[in-house]
């Protein structure tokens, strides 16, 4: 079976069971700020699982890509990986245990035909200190069909408890399924320490949810969330040992073992487990960049140049002398942009921003890995060395840490930190005199453009929802570019009433009021606010009328008949869940 098979027979069976096959989301989260990407299928789904109709009903099945970082350094092994697909099926206050447990047992036994028993479950153990009790539900119902009880363990919170997508949220107890993948008979009892028993699907019953206080109150809506790793479902389904044999990895390891001249079989240990990272980062890489992201030094652009750069490192030391990133999200464009359309849409942007960002990072590498050979005399590299490698030579801390520890010494991250907070501060201060916001400088031109991107953003918010949020902004002295959260093309009739409501206020000739105040009076007072981890204890609100208050610093007009008329230029698409707004004054 291949993961395209496997996708097609699981959409097919939910929705023969009532569901509705939905999209995938992004990988980029729009309604959860905690998180850098989207790690699960239930992250989209967080209003719906709290409580408001999901336009398409009560049962749900889909595809999501997701991508977890928190395991990196497990990249390489069996069954690792950063991006991986993930299947599942909900129910938003449909069916619950019962209907859950029955619809997976019968998907697995029925049809994909797996013998019961290759099967084994674990259920909650219960936390009295909250008030959850042990799930024996759940646990009578796989008895009830049939499972023996040798095979279904009790385990806790580490093991059997789905937290929330963010601190506080929907969450719930969970039964895992486990599938046999090693050789010769299966024990009649079940362990989950062993590692031949391989998780391959997870039954989430979101049940609570957890408040800021961390106290855990019974959900009015009470709703399933499953998911199955489609990867590592095939990968034990066909008997392989890794994720790494199974389409699409095993053509990308062999297109890695190919540039340098050898097969996947013939690759050491060594050798192969390179090949398996760099096929991993630079799958997950072209995936990111699809969405429109580039690299950066922060937040998901951060999380992608450092993918590249182990990828491009672990290049090195298999002895690939040639480019070879755009090879790679070749293949991965051949074998996925089928099911992803966006990765042939976007192939241009993503081969461009693979290629810059590896003649950066290589006319660099060589000397980088020059200058750590010096300085990794002792046992110790320090937190100066540390950051001159990440500041000269653009290798992450994750980067130094993981070669320090290839030859057995530490580094000194205390005082990493220390030299990287005083870099910070220093671009900070470097910033404020070319002030923030996205301003090229400080002239009355571009002050009246940058009062007006105010009164854009609380028209939008009127005109398309209170899910509009600033993502990023450029003013210059002729014109406005400014980025927000909305998935759909905005009709001409929309533009329209933006440009009126904009036009209307300046108009009214209002001044632009001042006060300063803390963070927290600032948003007692409802002010819109973005990075709120970039503000110190005081913050600057600026007040429009009854028509805008906002967070900001930078420069202003004092009073809106200083703007002119105000005129959308063009409207379109910045990147997955965002659109790009470019205007002028006239």
């Amino acid at each position: 079976m291949t993961v395209k098979e496997l996708k097609q027979k699981y959409l097919a069976f939910f929705e023969s069971k009532g569901h509705v096959i939905i999209p995938g989301a992004s990988l980029l989260p729009d309604n959860d700020p905690t998180v850098l990407f989207t790690t699960a299928g239930m992250h989209p789904l967080v209003p719906y699982l709290l409580g408001e109709k999901h336009p398409a009903g009560t049962k749900l099945t889909d595809v999501q890509k997701c991508i977890r970082t928190g395991d990196i350094d497990e990249v390489g092994d069996n069954w690792h990986l950063t991006f991986f697909e993930m299947l599942g099926n909900w129910s938003l206050g449909d069916y619950f245990k019962e209907g859950s447990v029955k619809l997976s047992f019968e998907f697995l036994t029925q049809v994909l035909n797996i013998p019961l028993d290759k099967l084994a479950f674990t259920c909650f153990t219960g936390e009295e200190e909250n008030g959850i009790p042990k799930d024996e539900e759940t646990f009578g119902i796989w008895q009830s069909l049939g499972v023996n009880p040798d095979r279904i363990q009790f385990l806790g919170r580490k093991d059997n408890w789905w937290g929330p997508a963010g601190q506080t949220g929907p969450c719930g107890p969970d039964t895992e399924i486990f599938f046999w993948s090693g050789e010769g008979e299966v024990p009649a009892k079940f362990d989950p320490s062993d590692k031949h028993w391989v998780e391959i699907w997870n039954n989430v019953f979101m049940q609570y949810n957890k408040d800021k206080d961390g106290k855990y109150q019974e959900l009015a809506q009470k709703n399933v969330d499953t998911g199955m790793g489609a990867e590592r479902t095939v990968g034990v389904l066909n008997g392989k040992s890794s994720v790494y044999e199974i389409e699409p990895m095993a053509t990308l390891v062999c297109q890695v073992a190919a540039l340098i001249d050898t097969t996947f079989d013939a690759l050491s240990s060594e050798q192969n487990k390179a090949a398996r990272i760099i096929a991993d980062h630079l799958r997950t890489s072209t995936f990111i960049l699809a969405e429109g992201m580039a690299p950066s030094n922060v937040d998901q652009g951060y999380i992608l140049r450092r993918l590249l750069r182990r990828a491009i490192r672990y290049g090195k030391q298999l002895g690939i002398t040639e480019e070879f990133c755009t090879k790679i999200a070749d293949v991965v464009i051949a074998e996925m942009g089928g099911f992803y359309p966006e990765l042939r849409k976007n192939r241009d942007f993503i081969m461009d921003e693979l290629a810059k960002e590896e003649e950066k990072f290589a006319k660099t590498l060589d000397k980088g890995l020059k200058e750590f050979e010096k300085i990794k005399k002792g046992d110790q590299i320090s937190g100066t060395e540390a950051f001159k490698l990440f500041s000269t030579y653009g290798f992450p801390l994750e980067m130094t840490r993981e070669l320090a520890l290839e030859k057995g010494i530490s580094v000194d991250e205390e005082s990493f930190d220390v030299e990287f907070k005083k870099h910070q501060e220093e671009s900070r201060q470097g910033a404020e005199k070319k002030f923030k916001g996205g301003l090229a400088d400080d002239s009355e031109v571009t002050a009246r453009m940058h009062t007006a991107t105010h009164l854009l953003l609380a028209a939008l918010r009127i005109v398309l929802g209170d899910h509009v949020y600033q993502k990023g902004a450029n003013i210059t002295a002729e014109r406005i570019r400014f980025d927000f959260s909305h998935s759909d093309k905005m009709t001409p009739e929309q533009i329209k009433q933006v440009e009126d409501l904009v036009n209307e206020q300046i108009a009214k000739a209002l001044p632009v009021e001042l006060v300063e105040m803390t963070l927290d009076e600032a948003k007692e007072a409802g002010a819109m606010g973005v990075f709120e981890h970039k503000y110190g204890e005081k913050v600057k609100v600026y007040t429009i009328g009854d028509f805008s208050k906002e967070i900001c610093g930078g420069p202003h007009a004092k009073n809106l008949s200083e703007l002119g008329h105000f005129k959308i230029a063009k409207e379109e698409s910045s990147s997955s869940g965002v659109r790009r707004i470019k205007a002028i004054l006239e």
